[in-house]
C-alpha cells in the first residue's frame, strides 16, 4: 500500500496537470460547433488510457459522438471491474456568471474551477491515475476496463445500442461509477441510488404571428401567461404534485430510512446561506434531504418566447415555450410518467391555445443493495482512507443509463463518488476540490483489492 501512496506524492503534480488539460477541452455534446472538440477529447481520453497502462485502448463511432473503451486483462481469472463515465460537459452558459472561463480552468482556494472539473473529467480521471498508481506499483488485483462516453449530458441515445451489440467486450463482475456526490471529506457518504428522469419540451402556439400588444392585448390569449399559469397548476398549496398517477407507483422509504439518512449531517442554516435564500421548499412532510432523495419532483427547466432583447418591443407572441424535468423515483417507469406528464398538459391546456410536448430524453431510477460485494468493497476502501465508515444515501441526480446497464450486463453498479453537493454542477463556476481528487485516487486501489478479496 505505502507503494501506491508513494508513487502518488511523487506524481500528484503531473496528476493535476493532466487533468487541468483535458478540462481545456470545450466537450460540450449538446452543440453542434463542439464536434470536433468532442472528437480531440475522446483522442485525449484515448491517450491518458494507455498511457496509465491499459493494454489497448480505442473509439467507438456513434452516430453521434464516439465512445472511449479500455481495458487491461491482467488474468482472466480475477474479477474484472468496468469503470463508466462521460467526458461530454453540460454548456457552460450563462458565460457572464463564471468568475473565470469555464474552459480555462483556475485553482482558488484548493479547488479547481472549471466545466467538467466534478461532473465528470475530474471523476473518471481519478481511476485512469488510480490504474496508473497500481500499475506502477505492480498491484494491479482485477481486471480493468472502461467504457467512458461523450453523450452522457444529452441522455446517452447511442451508448444502449453500443451496450447491447458489444456484451461480450463489457462482460464484468461490477460497475464502478464516480459521477454522484458525498458529503463532505469528514462526513464520507456513499449514494446508494439515484433518480429517473423524464425530460420533455413543450410549444405553446396562440395567434398565427406576433401581434401588437396595444391592438390586440385583452382580447387574444398570450401564450407566456397560459403557459406560465398551466405550469403554476402542476403542484398544489403543499408543493404536491397533482397530475393523476404521478405517485401511483412511488415506493415509500420505510421508517428505518428516514431514520437512517436523518444521521447525515445538514446544516440548515448553511445550506440556505450557500444557496442564498431565504427559506426552502418544497413537498410538506418531508425534509430537505429527504425531498432531493426519496421523493420524485417536476421542475421547469426553462421557459421563453416573445421579445427578450434589449429595449422594449410591446408584443403580444404568438408562440411560448417550456422545457419541464420530473426526477423519478424507484419503481417509477419514466415512460409512464412522460405520458402522464404530456397527457396531463394536453388536458388541461385552454382552447385558445394550441399545445405540442415531446420527450427530449429519460432514464429509470436505480437502487444499489449496500449488502452487494461491490458495495461493501467500496465502504470498506472508503474506511480504509478516511477512517469512518460511509453513511449510505440517495442520490437526487440521474444516470439514464444505469438500469439498461444491469439489464443488459447482469450485474451491479456501485457509486463511489467524491464530488460535493455545493460543486455546482451544471452552473456557473463548477467546481472539483484537489483534495478531492487526490483521495479518490488513494482509496480506488483499495476497492480492486477489497473486490478482488471478496
Amino acid at each position: 500500500m505505502e507503494a501506491w501512496k508513494d508513487y502518488q506524492e511523487q506524481h500528484k503534480e503531473r496528476f493535476l496537470d493532466e487533468l487541468l488539460q483535458l478540462l481545456r477541452i470545450p466537450s460540450v455534446s449538446a452543440r453542434g460547433e463542439h464536434k470536433q472538440d468532442m472528437i480531440a477529447c475522446a483522442e485525449a481520453v484515448k491517450a491518458h488510457l494507455l498511457k496509465a497502462g491499459c493494454a489497448k485502448a480505442e473509439l467507438f463511432e456513434t452516430p453521434g459522438h464516439p465512445i472511449v473503451y479500455g481495458e487491461i486483462i491482467t488474468d482472466p481469472a480475477l474479477p474484472t471491474v468496468l469503470v463508466y463515465g462521460h467526458y461530454d460537459v453540460q454548456p457552460p452558459d450563462p458565460l457572464e456568471l463564471w468568475h473565470s472561463g469555464p474552459f480555462e480552468p483556475v485553482i482558488k482556494d484548493g479547488k479547481i474551477y472549471a466545466r467538467g472539473a466534478c461532473d465528470d473529467k475530474g471523476q473518471f480521471f481519478m481511476h485512469v491515475k488510480a490504474l496508473e498508481v497500481m500499475k506502477a506499483a505492480g498491484q494491479l488485483t482485477t481486471n480493468i476496463k472502461f467504457l467512458i462516453e461523450g453523450e452522457e449530458e444529452v441522455g446517452s441515445p447511442n451508448l444502449a445500442d453500443f451496450v447491447k451489440n458489444n456484451k461480450a467486450l463489457l462482460k464484468a463482475d461490477v460497475i464502478l461509477i464516480s459521477d454522484t456526490a458525498m458529503i463532505s471529506l469528514d462526513a464520507p457518504s456513499m449514494d446508494i441510488g439515484v433518480r429517473g428522469l423524464s425530460y420533455i419540451e413543450v410549444e405553446v402556439t396562440g395567434p398565427n404571428r406576433d401581434l401588437h400588444s396595444g391592438v390586440y392585448g385583452g382580447a387574444v390569449a398570450n401564450p407566456i401567461t397560459i403557459l406560465a399559469k398551466m405550469i403554476a397548476s402542476l403542484h398544489d398549496e403543499h408543493n404536491h404534485i397533482v397530475i393523476p398517477g404521478f405517485y401511483d407507483d412511488v415506493v415509500e422509504a420505510t421508517p428505518e430510512e428516514r431514520k437512517l439518512m436523518a444521521e447525515a449531517p445538514y446544516d440548515e442554516h448553511e445550506f440556505k446561506a450557500d444557496l442564498g435564500i431565504a427559506e426552502v421548499w418544497g413537498e410538506k412532510g418531508y425534509t430537505t434531504n429527504e425531498r432531493t432523495g426519496i421523493r420524485p419532483t417536476l421542475e421547469l427547466n426553462g421557459i421563453w418566447g416573445g421579445y427578450t432583447g434589449e429595449g422594449a418591443k410591446t408584443v403580444l407572441p404568438s408562440k411560448a415555450f417550456a422545457k419541464i424535468s420530473c426526477r423519478l423515483v424507484p419503481n417509477q417507469d419514466s415512460h409512464k410518467i412522460t405520458d402522464l406528464l404530456i397527457n396531463h398538459l394536453k388536458k388541461i391546456a385552454p382552447p385558445y391555445i394550441q399545445l405540442k410536448a415531446e420527450l427530449h430524453h429519460g432514464g429509470e431510477p436505480y437502487m444499489t443493495p449496500i449488502d452487494s460485494k461491490g458495495y461493501q468493497a467500496a465502504a470498506k476502501a472508503i474506511e480504509t482512507t478516511f477512517g469512518k465508515q460511509p453513511i449510505p444515501v440517495r442520490g437526487g441526480g440521474s444516470i439514464p443509463i444505469c438500469a439498461l446497464f444491469e439489464q443488459e450486463l447482469g450485474i451491479k453498479i456501485v457509486f463511489m463518488g467524491f464530488g460535493l453537493d455545493s460543486d455546482n454542477l451544471h452552473s456557473p463556476n463548477e467546481k472539483f476540490d484537489v483534495a478531492n481528487y487526490y483521495k479518490g485516487i488513494e482509496t480506488i486501489p483499495y476497492f480492486h483489492q477489497y473486490f478482488a478479496e471478496g
